[in-house]
């Protein structure tokens, strides 16, 4: 059984850091990514990250201030937080696909965790 879980979600003041896991289990995905979703809105592509050549690309309005890594041995991708603010408050989604071609839609990915909520004050 395929399952995605998500971690590390919180609450967190304008500025400040927060770091999330998706530990994957069942099986390895080519690519893998984070989506968010505030109230309201439609899901939104963060970032993705490869499995062979570990190369991330992110969403204009995290670069600079997000990283997402991934930790083949242990089948996890993490993002990293930084200068948070607070049009950044949503769910976290962790996404996955097998195919190795990377796309930002959301319609592209067939695995999907639970979700994080993050929240920042201003």
């Amino acid at each position: 059984q395929v399952q995605l879980v998500e971690s590390g979600g919180g609450l967190v003041q304008a500025g400040g850091s927060l770091r999330l896991s998706c530990e994957a289990s069942g099986r390895t995905f080519s690519i893998m990514a984070w989506f968010r979703q505030a109230p309201g809105k439609e899901r939104e592509f963060v970032g993705l990250i490869g499995w062979s050549d570990s190369g991330a690309r992110y969403a204009d309005s995290v670069k600079g201030r997000f990283t997402i890594s991934r930790d083949g041995a242990r089948n996890a991708m993490y993002l990293q937080m930084d200068s948070l603010k607070p049009e950044d408050t949503a769910a976290y989604y962790c996404a996955a696909r097998s195919s190795p071609v990377p796309t930002i839609l959301a319609k592209g990915y067939a695995y999907w965790g639970q979700g994080t909520q993050v929240t920042v004050s201003s």
